[in-house]
C-alpha cells in the first residue's frame, strides 16, 4: 500500500517542505556514486548515521540531525520524499514555516530517542528521514483525520487505487510499525527502524496536540469537516491515445 496523493493540496507555497526535499535530494545525489561500493557507503553510514551504542556512550549527538538526511538506497529516499510531499504541505500551512521546521526536527528527535531506547547496545547505524516524516503523519492525523488520501494497492498482479480516509490509512500504518517493532525487538542486524517510525509519529502527534486545542479542538474538526481548508483537487485521467481494436465476429 503506497499513498500517492491527497485531495486537498495546499494553495500556499510550502517553502520548508520544498527545502527539506531539496536538502535530502542534494545529499542523495552526493552519495549516489557510493551506492555501488558497499565499503564506501558503509563508511558514510557509520560516520553520519545514528548508532545507539555510540550515543549512549556520550558521543555522536550530531548524528541525530545528520542521520535524517542520509538514505540507504533510491527507493528509501524516494519513498520518504513521497510521504513528505503528500502530507507536509497542509501541515506547514497550519503551523507556519518556522514552526513547521521546528516541528520536523522535534519529530526526528523523538524518532531517535525511541529507537535508541529500544536497543541501547545496537551498533547498527540508523539513517533516513522516515522518523521525522512519521511525525508529519502523526500531526496530519490529528488535524485532518477525514482527509482523503489515494492509496495504490498492489497485490501480485493487481494494481488498484483506493481513496482512504487519512485516519484509517495513518492508524493502520502506525499499527504496523508497532507490531513489526515488537516482533523484531531482538533483531540485531540491519533492517527497518520501526521504533523510530513509532517515536516520530508520537512526537509529531504530541507537538500538534496543543495547536489543535488552540484552534478549537473538536470545533476545528466541525469547521473543516476534518479536511484541509482547501478545495478538492480535480484529478482527471487522461484518455489513452492507443486506438481501440474491436474483435470481429
Amino acid at each position: 500500500m503506497f499513498p500517492i496523493r491527497d485531495h486537498n493540496p495546499s494553495e500556499r507555497t510550502p517553502y520548508v517542505t520544498f527545502g527539506l526535499i531539496a536538502a535530502n535530494l542534494i545529499v542523495f545525489l552526493t552519495m549516489l556514486p557510493l551506492y555501488g561500493n558497499d565499503v564506501a557507503a558503509d563508511r558514510v553510514f557509520v560516520q553520519y548515521g545514528l548508532i545507539p551504542l555510540r550515543v549512549m556512550s556520550g558521543d555522536g549527538f550530531e548524528t541525530v540531525l545528520t542521520s535524517m538526511f542520509v538514505h540507504g538506497s533510491f527507493m528509501h529516499f524516494a519513498g520518504n520524499m513521497l510521504f513528505l510531499w503528500i502530507f507536509g504541505d497542509n501541515l506547514e500551512d497550519v503551523l507556519g514555516h518556522v514552526r513547521f521546521a521546528i516541528f520536523y526536527l522535534v519529530s526526528g528527535l523523538g524518532a531517535a530517542l525511541l529507537q535508541v531506547a529500544a536497543d541501547v547496545s545496537s551498533v547498527v547505524p540508523m539513517v533516513g528521514a522516515s522518523g521525522a516524516i512519521a511525525g508529519v503523519m502523526g500531526g496530519y492525523l490529528l488535524l485532518f483525520p477525514r482527509a482523503r488520501v489515494d492509496v495504490l494497492f498492489i497485490f501480485v498482479v493487481i494494481f488498484k487505487v483506493f481513496p482512504f480516509p487519512a485516519w484509517l490509512m495513518l492508524l493502520l500504518w502506525f499499527g504496523l510499525q508497532v507490531v513489526n517493532g515488537a516482533l523484531n525487538w531482538s533483531q540485531m542486524g540491519g533492517g527497518v527502524a520501526y521504533w523510530a517510525h513509532a517515536g516520530g509519529f508520537i512526537a509529531g502527534f504530541l507537538f500538534v496536540l496543543p495547536i489543535w486545542k488552540g484552534l478549537g479542538g473538536r470545533a476545528f474538526w466541525m469547521r473543516t469537516d476534518g479536511h484541509p481548508d482547501h478545495p478538492d483537487a480535480q484529478y482527471r485521467v487522461t484518455k489513452s491515445v492507443i486506438p481501440t481494436v474491436r474483435r470481429r465476429k
